[in-house]
């Protein structure tokens, strides 16, 4: 079993993803939707990744000074959609901050809407940025378009340094408080079942697993994607980039290459996304 497994997790803590990589979010028993805002630390400076709601402002901004960093060591904000439960705490940031060169970075298509979170800085696009950002050490961050899964304007975040890929929405799922878990990993039943089909279709898995993660991981891609179209371009993208990591804005944290694959593959196969479930009416 992978130690990633075996650690005993403090939801209450920033937990680390890797070097220099936190899990800042919010653990909430009541809810079935887990964020998972991102902290990348580099040179005592922080680069904060889907920041979170307003109502989970405190316990982030908590987190990030848990690490050792004083907030006005955030130099940068990223913001992968716009969505409320990544972008409510931009103005709560902002003023806790406090530094007149702090750069909040999206999309031109999502900065549209994200003004209109009271954001006070200039906003930046990853287009005009060349899509990717080199920190002071030298490491760069590489942005990936993946469009209409599910906004216009959605991307992901490649770390070369550690391999990681912040997919925001893509491999989220849905999630029940009492199957959290930040670290998982499919077990050997999982990956060989041949079951999947029937989750791709929306029935019940009955192969005896327990709680086997990817229906409610394909559930949530049908609901929350715009079409297969926007998916299976977004897959395509994750597959060449071969992360050693995936880190979602929603559910669970995945590391073995070998699951990554294999979740992204029953993606890919996936029919009914979005408006393509929807049936034509006269």
């Amino acid at each position: 079993m992978s130690n990633f497994l075996t650690r005993n997790l403090n939801y209450d803590r920033p937990v680390k993803v890797a070097d220099d990589v936190y899990w800042v979010g919010f653990a909430d028993p009541q809810r079935g939707l887990h964020c998972n805002p991102y902290l990348i630390v580099d040179n005592d400076t922080g680069i904060l990744i889907d920041g979170g709601s307003r109502p989970e402002f405190s316990t982030v901004m908590m987190k990030i000074m848990q690490t050792g960093l004083a907030p006005d060591a955030v130099s940068t904000l990223i913001y992968q959609h716009y969505d409320p439960d990544l972008c409510g705490s931009i103005a709560n940031l902002e003023d806790i901050i406090a530094r007149p060169d702090l750069r909040v970075i999206s999309k031109r298509e999502n900065n549209v809407f994200i003004r209109y979170y009271g954001v006070r800085a200039k906003l930046e696009c990853i287009d005009d940025l060349g899509r990717k950002l080199v920190l002071d050490s030298g490491r760069t961050l590489r942005f990936i378009p993946t469009p209409y899964a599910h906004a216009a304007g959605s991307f992901m975040t490649f770390d070369e340094k550690t391999g990681i890929l912040f997919t925001s929405d893509l491999l989220g799922s849905f999630e029940a408080e009492k199957d959290r878990g930040l670290f998982k990993e499919l077990s050997a039943e999982c990956l060989c079942c041949e079951r999947a089909a029937l989750a791709r279709q929306g029935q019940p898995c009955d192969g005896g697993v327990a709680k086997c993660p990817v229906p409610d991981i394909l559930r949530f891609h049908r609901e929350e994607m715009s079409s297969n179209r926007a998916l299976r371009l977004a897959c395509k993208q994750i597959l060449a980039l071969k992360p050693s990591l995936v880190a979602p804005q929603h559910g669970s944290v995945w590391h073995r290459p070998s699951d990554i694959e294999y979740l992204v593959r029953q993606l890919v196969a996936l029919n009914d996304v979005g408006i393509d479930g929807i049936a034509d009416t006269p």
